[in-house]
């Protein structure tokens, strides 16, 4: 059973998605909305809309790739 040799296939090309900010976007509300725990609701409110905006974002432009 170890002697077997199993064939090797080639790799199939895998195409990377394209260059986005929305990752930029996602780690800005997180940090809006950590920062907001110190010092006001208002931040962590407005980190959390930017965070939820730009993963839906995110998400749909990998979807429509």
């Amino acid at each position: 059973m170890a002697n077997q040799q199993h064939p090797w296939l080639p790799a199939e090309p895998k195409e990377l998605p394209k260059p986005t900010y929305w990752p930029f976007f996602l780690a800005l509300g997180v940090v809006l909305m950590l920062w907001g725990i110190p010092t006001t609701l208002y931040i962590s409110a407005l980190g959390g809309l930017i965070f939820v905006l730009a993963l839906v974002r995110w998400i749909n432009l990998l979807r429509h790739e």
